[in-house]
């Protein structure tokens, strides 16, 4: 079982410090098990959260013996902090323990210098400090989240959620991780200009829109080179028409959310196939190779070659060619 462990220091913002505890506590693989054992430990024996005192069952002792630590973020960024948590915590880096942070926790991780050299975020509003306090971590105030490996950090609030959700995604797939979403009644993937592996949401249609079944028709048939004039004569409406309702409805045009509804196949086949990028490509309506790899790269920010080494952490089953041929990559 994988141990995560939540550092609470004085001024730890409640929010951040339970957003952690409750959706790694929740999270289930397909046969009811639990992979993580969430702890919390303190430097101290009671903890300033504030509105309460926080007792920890563990101390900084418990930060050598996890395999991820959690970094909630604090009230006073500029706040000092002990020797002693800098210390575990560059100890635990050097053991190969992974640390992520949430909101303004990227303070106390740029203060170990596990950080220098690499980018970073935070909520925009403290990005700027973290930047002039960290001049050698690249500040992006932009994003979600930012994985670099062993080192993750996120922006603000419901950020964390995301980079909760994306840590789960990366240990156990896209299934475990939707599980998690929807009891965090959050949506898996969100539109944040994410460089770093994040995935871009269809724009969503409200309920009973009449859009609904042309987009259930486009997400079946998006491996098809559909034009705009086939997609209108589907609806049944000029092409004119079709793009006024399309926008007000989902806030983007047919061909765009078209391309979006190819890159997210594209996802689920890297994830859960081992096909050849090329077959992946015809799969999923795009016309070459070439021409999935530059949109795939706009969209989600990496190559699909890295994004199926990050996210093939749950093994998947390879798909029989019909030609009978080996097509691992």
């Amino acid at each position: 079982m994988h141990t995560l462990t939540v550092l609470a220091l004085d001024g730890v913002i409640p929010f951040d410090l339970a957003t952690p505890i409750e959706v790694f506590t929740r999270t289930r693989l397909p046969d009811g098990s639990t992979p993580y054992r969430v702890r919390i430990c303190a430097a101290s024996q009671e903890i300033d959260a504030g509105t309460f005192v926080l007792r920890a069952p563990w101390g900084l002792e418990a930060l050598a013996e996890t395999d991820t630590i959690v970094l909630p973020g604090c009230t006073d960024p500029t706040a000092p902090i002990p020797a002693e948590v800098l210390r575990a915590l560059r100890d635990a880096a050097g053991k190969g323990t992974r640390i992520a942070s949430i909101c303004s926790g990227a303070f106390i991780l740029a203060a170990t210098g596990l950080l220098d050299g690499l980018r970073a975020t935070t909520h925009w509003s403290a990005a700027s400090l973290l930047a002039a306090r960290h001049p050698d971590v690249t500040v992006d105030p932009d994003v979600l989240y930012v994985d670099n490996g062993q080192f993750l950090t996120s922006a603000g609030a419901a950020a964390g959620l995301d980079l909760c959700l994306h840590i789960i995604r990366r240990d156990h797939g896209s299934a475990t991780a939707a599980d998690a979403a929807r009891l965090s009644v959050m949506p898996l993937e969100r539109e944040g200009g994410q460089a770093q592996f994040i995935v871009h949401d269809q724009p969503p249609a409200p309920a009973g829109s009449t859009m609904e079944p042309l987009l259930r028709w486009m997400e079946e048939h998006a491996e098809q080179d559909l034009t705009l004039h086939e997609i209108a004569a589907r609806a049944g409406m000029s092409t004119r028409t079709l793009n006024r309702r399309f926008r007000d409805q989902t806030g983007t045009t047919p061909l765009q959310w078209l391309h979006r509804a190819r890159i997210r196949r594209a996802q689920h086949l890297l994830e859960t196939t081992t096909h050849p990028v090329d077959r992946i490509a015809t799969r999923s309506g795009f016309g070459s190779a070439t021409a999935f790899r530059d949109r795939f790269k706009r969209v989600v920010g990496t190559t699909p070659y890295s994004y199926r080494r990050s996210f093939q952490g749950a093994r998947p089953e390879p798909i029989p060619s019909t030609s009978g041929r080996n097509q691992s990559m």
